[in-house]
């Protein structure tokens, strides 16, 4: 194995080697190409923007137009791999019509009081039950998530707890925003009342930790710390169409302090004996169900920024690509490359070190892989061996609530086999 900074060549799916394109915005990529006739073949519409979207896509998070038509289209005929993950999500209790929400007026995540479990099942129940609704056309299932949806929009008031507090303002602050975005349209659903009260309850907590970093040394957090927030701006912008949000998330992501930036949550490249590259995780020293957590927490701002006409998972020579490979290789049993990772901690920045790649949790199972594996192999035809490994051997995806009862199963939305299956 070889530690190399500079990019190498992927494989394609037939063998020969290819060079990355430099990086670009799809919208350029899309100008450049010839406008309409490129964007249909990528299966979005046409934008020149160079910044945030002249005009933003709906819907346009995790979930574009077409994904919705191809799923609906797919499980109408019987046809596998979306028959199967349809069925994941009919099994599952959060997306039955009779949910009832248990919106809050605070929610606590960390210290005295914990209750946030009532927040991450909602949400479940509403994303599940959007889903339900957009690719199957049942109107009990939409009138679930509209009032799950609708519940929280005029009762919560505030996200607190101990430092923690930032994990839930993240993590369910752009989970929130993408079961809304299904929703958008109906006419039961108060879009107004749910986005003032991402407005003023999510983004502000958001805001803060990408600022100030609760007063800690930079280097405090973990990855998913800062990307979990991160994929709460994004996802607000989107909502709300708030240009200015959408960009704080995008250029943190290329440029931020913090270690969810990209070239701080992937700090070391490597080449392994086969010619595929791969990237250290910030957190692999740590466990592997965090650093798993971490390719669904960036995969999903990368699907997002997609939708809305940005390439960031071909940011910096794919060095996301890269991640998700080593994560994977490594959490199918193969060894990898590590090396030893210092950081700083508390407020004096004390420094830790981490000297050994952790097998904790290795092999855990979460949702985050078909995302994935579907835009670097289907979507880019890139040979994405360890990913497409991975992406196999845990499907069908199911979403919150297949993975445990704790807060780690419902890190992720899930449900990847039938919304991203090409």
């Amino acid at each position: 194995m070889s530690r190399t900074s500079p990019h190498q060549p992927h494989h394609d799916p037939a063998g020969a080697s290819r060079p990355s394109p430099p990086n670009t915005s799809r919208r350029g990529l899309l100008k450049t190409a010839g406008g309409l006739t490129a964007a249909l073949a990528l299966g979005v519409g046409a934008t020149t923007a160079d910044a945030a979207p002249a005009a933003f896509t709906h819907p346009g998070m995790l979930h574009n137009a077409g994904d919705i038509n191809r799923a609906k289209v797919r499980v109408a005929a019987g046809t596998d791999p979306w028959l199967s993950g349809w069925n994941a999500l009919t099994a599952n209790s959060h997306s039955r019509s009779t949910w009832t929400p248990r919106a809050t007026a605070t929610i606590v995540r960390g210290g005295t009081g914990e209750n946030y479990g009532l927040l991450y099942n909602d949400i479940a129940a509403a994303y599940q039950n959007a889903l339900r609704w957009r690719v199957g056309g049942t109107e009990a299932n939409a009138r679930c998530a509209a009032a799950i949806l609708n519940a929280w929009a005029t009762t919560l008031t505030s996200v607190t707890g101990n430092a923690d507090r930032f994990l839930a303002a993240g993590i369910y602050g752009w989970q929130f925003a993408n079961a809304a975005e299904l929703m958008r349209d109906y006419d039961d659903f108060d879009l107004a009342a749910f986005q003032d009260m991402m407005e003023s309850v999510f983004y502000p907590l958001n805001n803060s930790f990408l600022t100030n970093h609760n007063d800690a040394c930079i280097t405090n957090y973990w990855a998913n710390w800062d990307l979990c927030n991160m994929a709460s701006v994004l996802a607000i912008g989107i909502l709300n169409e708030d240009n200015a949000k959408y960009d704080q998330a995008v250029t943190y992501f290329t440029s931020g302090a913090g270690n969810g930036s990209l070239a701080h949550a992937v700090p070391y490249l490597y080449t392994d004996a086969d010619g595929y590259d791969l990237g250290q995780w910030q957190e692999s020293g740590r466990d592997q169900g965090h650093t798993v957590m971490g390719m669904g927490q960036l995969g999903a701002i990368c699907e997002m920024a997609w939708n809305q006409g940005d390439d960031l998972y071909s940011h910096d020579s794919r060095r996301f690509m890269k991640a998700a490979q080593y994560v994977a290789k490594y959490n199918l049993g193969s060894d990898v490359p590590f090396t030893t990772y210092t950081w700083g901690t508390g407020q004096n920045c004390a420094q830790q070190s981490q000297t050994a790649i952790s097998s904790s949790s290795r092999g855990q199972v979460r949702p985050v892989w078909a995302m994935l594996h579907y835009h670097y192999n289907r979507r880019m035809y890139l040979d994405d061996k360890y990913i497409s490994r991975m992406c196999f051997s845990v499907a069908p995806e199911g979403g919150g609530g297949d993975y445990g009862s704790t807060s780690g199963g419902y890190d992720q939305l899930g449900f990847g086999t039938l919304m991203y299956a090409k």
